[in-house]
């Protein structure tokens, strides 16, 4: 049994049939009953699968008919696998591996859990080893999840998930899950903006603060298959896992292929305490630098475009400090080539004309200013119009007798080999030293195609799987040897966002779509599996370049304010009122920010379920509720706003109208909703403070805790 902080993970190893039998997930139960617990199977006949959804770790093989999680060819051309246990084996305190292999083949696979403290995740991997020799040829992996979920029996179940498009990313569905197989994934190489790696299934009665949900994530950059599999007797299970059809992995003997890691996770709190679990776990357990707060920046994207220089950027990075940005980012354009996007990837070096003195100058002035520095780069891409190109033409993802498809005017460098990540480790640590570079943002601006190797044969299509390896070797490396850098994950927008890239990354970049009200949907889709703390949103100009929509100022920046705040707009088309109330507003921001970004979040009134969105986040003894009407439409006055995770007892007083209520009255009556600007897109920030603590027997009084430093970045030292 494997018990989180409310719940418990239960399999039986049985032995006798060979194989790792499923008994429980969900809340805890005492270890007694768990020992003691039948197991479920189906009508014994002969259509019956009498396997399937009651393994762990299904194969392919023996009487299971339902997708397995391992599927195998070996060199004589067969399939079928009939497991076999050798060992359960206890390697930490939290992590256990249940060793099988198949009973006569050079096959072995090891699943792999383990449970981080102070949590509800279970981890949870696989490992395969090629036990033979040369003669026995090489094995390939055709199906080779990371994991097979098996969930609880229940009379019927919804599915939760997140689709979209390029800039229209996180739009969140809820829908009955039908008997068979209902896939969610990626064949693009990465992560993807039309699906995210996780699901949610709930048994159809479950809301944002109540009821049970489950939910199985992939921690994974490449391309990603999720199955969820209902059968016509009751059983469901969830397959996650890389790669997809088509993208076998070939062992060689002695080779070794350890999965991505899939996390797991039951709630009893409804899709909020799902939520909630899984940003504790991003938090403590994967992000690098969790308890660092995330600086306010600004990027020059939306404002040059191409057309960047040392001057503009100095006008910009002056405007950025005045209105009081902690991080200035130059974004395209920079580069030797670049002059729109159909030429210069792979050429990093300054460009000449428009940066004659390199971009030290710039990084110094930034600095002088009081700001981090912060650069755009895409190394993962390049033009055929570059001297890369034309000198390492077989670098690119292609096949040679295939027409090479450019999209958005680039190829993909195929990142699995070695060559191509040494060469990018190279220029980048030139890059970070040379120009006391503090950020990147690392961008990704198109999917795969003719995703084959330089090697070719039953290897060429593991570069949906190797290639994300390859960048995270790049990643883990340049961190290693500049700690203080900082990297923001982007791919045209939110198309590589995962708990993959968020091990080794400090924030994404959420969509390309800056619209403030588009964004409260998008953000919306981005909390369900991750935090506000990783989710960067910026303030550009209005009207909107993408949409047109003209949005008050005020309204921009409380849409921002929900996650990681950043400016993106011309500062120096703005005017001295509209530059002074940004200031005051980043001001405020800064007052919130630990809020918002270490503290819990609660999704009070979803988008487009009313005329109000409204999220809350507390932290400690301060609670923030930023308030949103996009439209307006004559009705009935909207009730007080029922805030959640307070302290009943406690007495919490408005920080800027003085006003005071009980925790027990806002959540049951509900906040007062205060006064919004007349017309639409009208917003609104609430900052409460406990100003009363519930007394506590022998508890020591209560004081008010010391305001904690803003948060800085130092220039980059080597």
């Amino acid at each position: 049994m494997l018990r989180t902080d409310r719940g418990a993970y239960v399999l039986r190893v049985d032995r006798a049939a060979g194989t790792v039998r499923h008994v429980h997930w969900g809340a805890s139960l005492p270890l007694a009953d768990a020992v003691s617990l039948p197991l479920w199977s189906e009508n014994d006949n002969s259509f019956a699968g009498r396997w399937d959804g009651t393994e762990e770790y299904p194969v392919d093989g023996g009487a299971r008919f339902a997708a397995p999680a391992l599927e195998v060819r070996f060199a004589d051309g067969s399939s079928p696998l009939e497991p076999t246990v050798q060992d359960v084996v206890l390697l930490e305190g939290d992590h256990v591996a249940v060793l099988l292999r198949d009973r006569t083949r050079p096959l072995a696979w090891h699943l792999h859990y383990r449970v981080p403290p102070d949590g509800d995740v279970v981890e949870r991997w696989t490992e395969f080893v090629h036990t033979g020799t040369p003669q026995d040829g090489d094995v390939l992996l055709v199906r080779y999840a990371s994991a097979h979920w098996p969930l609880p029996q229940r009379p019927d179940w919804r599915l939760s998930a997140v689709h979209g498009e390029w800039s229209a990313e996180g739009r969140l569905k809820r829908s009955a899950l039908p008997v068979g197989e209902t896939t969610l994934g990626s064949r693009r190489g990465h992560t993807g903006h039309h699906a995210n790696p996780w699901i949610a299934l709930d048994p159809q009665d479950t809301g944002e603060e109540h009821g049970d949900v489950w939910v199985v994530a992939l921690a994974s950059s490449g391309s990603w298959r999720i199955t969820a599999q209902r059968t016509a007797a009751g059983r469901t299970g969830v397959l996650a896992g890389e790669g997809h059809e088509g993208a076998e992995l070939r062992l060689r003997p002695g080779g070794r292929h350890r999965t991505a890691v899939s996390p797991g996770l039951h709630s009893s709190h409804g899709f909020g305490g799902a939520s909630r679990s899984f940003h504790r776990h991003l938090r403590a357990h994967v992000l690098p630098q969790p308890q660092e707060l995330r600086p306010v920046l600004y990027n020059s994207w939306e404002a040059t475009w191409f057309e960047v220089s040392e001057d503009n950027q100095i006008a910009l990075a002056r405007r950025a400090a005045t209105a009081g940005a902690e991080l200035f980012v130059l974004d395209d354009g920079w580069f030797r080539g670049r002059e729109d996007d159909r030429s210069g990837l792979g050429d990093w070096t300054p460009h000449p004309q428009r940066f004659p003195r390199g971009l030290r100058p710039l990084s110094d002035e930034v600095h002088r200013l009081g700001m981090a520095f912060g650069l755009w780069v895409e190394p993962e891409m390049v033009n055929a119009d570059s001297d890369l190109y034309r000198a390492h033409p077989d670098w690119v993802l292609h096949l040679p007798d295939r027409t090479a498809t450019e999209l958005r005017h680039q190829m993909v460098l195929d990142f699995s080999r070695p060559e191509v990540t040494g060469w990018a480790l190279g220029w980048l640590r030139r890059l970070v030293t040379e120009n006391a570079v503090d950020f990147l943002k690392w961008d990704f601006n198109r999917s795969f195609t003719e995703a084959g190797t330089h090697a070719g044969g039953p290897d060429a299509r593991r570069v949906h799987v190797d290639h994300a390896r390859g960048l995270y070797r790049v990643l883990d490396e340049l961190r290693a040897e500049f700690p203080r850098l900082r990297i923001e994950a982007c791919a045209g927008g939110g198309g590589r966002v995962d708990a993959g890239i968020l091990s080794r990354t400090d924030q994404v970049w959420t969509s390309d779509n800056t619209d403030a009200v588009d964004r409260l949907r998008i953000q919306h889709g981005f909390s369900q599996l991750y935090p506000a703390r990783v989710m960067s949103a910026w303030v550009t100009d209005s009207p909107n370049p993408l949409t047109g929509r003209t949005v008050p100022l005020r309204f921009r920046f409380h849409s921002a304010m929900a996650g990681v705040l950043g400016i993106g707009g011309d500062l120096t088309r703005w005017t001295d009122a509209e530059l002074a109330e940004a200031a005051e507003l980043v001001q405020v921001y800064k007052d919130i920010r630990a809020v918002v970004q270490r503290g819990e979040q609660f999704r009070l009134l979803p988008p487009g379920d009313g005329p109000l969105t409204a999220v809350q986040y507390a932290d400690d003894d301060r609670t923030v509720v930023l308030i949103w009407r996009p439209t307006t439409a004559y009705g009935p006055a909207e009730p007080p706003l029922r805030l959640r995770g307070l302290e009943a007892a406690a007495r919490y007083r408005d920080e800027d109208s003085g006003r005071e209520w009980s925790g027990a009255t806002l959540m049951a009556y509900g906040l007062p909703l205060p006064d919004l600007p007349p017309g639409d897109c009208a917003s609104a920030l609430v900052r409460l403070r406990r100003v009363v603590r519930a007394a506590q027997p022998g508890a020591v009084p209560w004081t008010e805790p010391c305001a904690e430093s803003a948060f800085t970045v130092s220039p980059q030292v080597k």
